[in-house]
C-alpha cells in the first residue's frame, strides 16, 4: 500500500478509565495513525494479551499511565503497509513482529504505527498468531535464563544445572521450560494438575502440582536441590525458595512481590544463596533469536485460545480468569 492509499479510519478497542475489566473495552472508529520518520505502519494480523496489559488497566501505574482513552496490548504481528522516510531495514509488504512501546501501546487495532527499533522480521513459516505470542512472554523467559548463563546449546556457565521453573503453564513459563531444555538444564516445573502432561511434553523432567504439599513446598520428587529457580509466580516467597536451593543457588524472579523485592536487596552481595530481579528489556537480537528458534522447530508458542477481533473482550476476560494456559491471541 502506498502512503496515499492508506485507509482514513480503522477499528480499535480502547478503555477510558481504570478498572472495569473486559466490560470496559469499547470498539471505536478512529483515524489510522500517521508514521514518523523512524516508524512503520503495520496492518495487524494478530495480537497477544499479557499480564502487564491487565495490570495497566487495573491501575498498576496510576496516575502516570495510561493516558486515556487508551488502546491496550503491545505484542503484535502483521504486515507493513507504509514506512517512514528514515526506515532502512523494512519495506512495504514485509511480515513483522513488534513489541510496541509500553507507554503508547495500540495493539488492539487494525493498524498500528511502531518504531523500527521495536520491530523484527517474521520468518516464513511462522504464523502471525504464534509470532504475536513471543515478544513479552518469550523475551522475559529468554532473558531470565540468559541471566543464569544459559547459551541454549549447553555451553554456558549455567548449562546442565538443576533448574526449577514456577508457573510453568503460563505464557512465560511455557517458553521458559522449552528454552531451559535447549540450554541442557535438568528442569523441575510447577503448574496446576490439568497441565501436568502439557508441561512434561514441553520437556520438563519433573512436574509438580502446585496445589499438593510437595508442590507448595517446591520439593523435587528426586530430592535434589536447585542451582537456579526461575520464579514466574508473584505468590511464591523467598522463605520457600531458600531451603530448596543448593549451597550457592540463586533465584531469578521476573514477578517479584514485596517480600521478594526486599530479599533481592538483602541478598544482593551474598556469596551463597541469593535472589535477583530480572526486568524485561526490548532487544531486537533476543527477539530475532526466539523467532529463529521457532523457525527451526525448536520452540513453539502454546496457544490457550484464539479470538476474532470482534470478540476481543472475551480474550481479555479469558486472561483475567487466571486459567489461561500459554498465550491468548486476538486475530484481526
Amino acid at each position: 500500500m502506498a502512503a496515499g492509499e492508506r485507509p482514513a479510519t480503522m477499528r480499535a478497542v480502547q478503555y477510558s478509565g481504570y478498572g472495569g475489566g473486559a466490560a470496559a473495552l469499547k470498539f471505536v472508529e478512529i483515524p489510522v495513525p500517521s508514521v514518523k520518520r523512524d516508524e512503520v505502519l503495520v496492518k495487524v494480523e494478530a495480537a497477544s494479551i499479557n499480564q502487564s496489559d491487565l495490570m495497566t488497566q487495573k491501575g498498576m501505574m496510576r496516575p502516570f499511565h495510561p493516558k486515556f482513552p487508551f488502546i491496550p496490548v503491545n505484542n503484535v504481528s502483521g504486515e507493513i503497509v507504509e514506512v517512514g522516510s528514515a526506515v532502512r531495514e523494512f519495506k512495504v509488504g514485509d511480515k513483522v513482529v513488534s513489541k510496541l512501546d509500553f507507554w503508547t501501546a495500540g495493539g488492539l487495532a487494525e493498524y498500528v504505527a511502531t518504531s523500527e527499533k521495536l520491530t523484527v522480521a517474521r520468518p516464513a513459516g511462522i504464523s502471525a498468531a504464534d509470532a504475536a505470542g513471543v515478544p513479552v512472554a518469550g523475551l522475559t523467559a529468554l532473558q531470565a535464563l540468559k541471566a543464569i548463563g544459559t547459551k541454549f546449546d549447553g555451553s554456558g556457565t549455567g548449562g546442565g544445572a538443576d533448574v526449577l521453573i514456577t508457573a510453568a503453564s503460563s505464557g512465560v513459563g511455557t517458553y521458559a521450560v522449552q528454552l531451559a531444555k535447549l540450554g541442557n538444564h535438568r528442569v523441575t516445573a510447577t503448574c496446576g494438575a490439568r497441565n501436568l502432561d502439557l508441561v512434561a511434553g514441553l520437556g520438563a523432567d519433573e512436574v509438580l502440582d502446585y496445589r499438593t504439599p510437595e508442590g507448595a513446598a517446591l520439593s523435587s520428587p528426586s530430592g535434589k536441590k536447585y542451582d537456579y529457580i526461575v520464579n514466574i509466580s508473584n505468590k511464591n516467597r523467598w522463605s520457600a525458595f531458600r531451603p530448596r536451593l543448593s549451597s550457592h543457588g540463586r533465584v531469578v524472579d521476573v514477578a517479584p512481590n514485596l517480600g521478594n523485592f526486599v530479599a533481592s536487596v538483602a541478598t544482593r552481595f551474598s556469596r551463597r544463596k541469593k535472589l535477583s530481579l530480572v526486568s524485561l528489556k526490548m532487544s531486537k537480537e533476543d527477539l530475532g533469536l526466539l523467532l529463529e528458534l521457532m523457525r527451526e522447530g525448536k520452540l513453539r508458542t502454546v496457544v490457550d485460545s484464539r479470538h476474532p477481533f470482534e470478540k476481543a473482550a472475551d480474550a481479555w476476560a479469558r486472561c483475567l480468569s487466571g486459567h489461561a494456559t500459554g498465550k491468548v491471541i486476538v486475530e484481526m
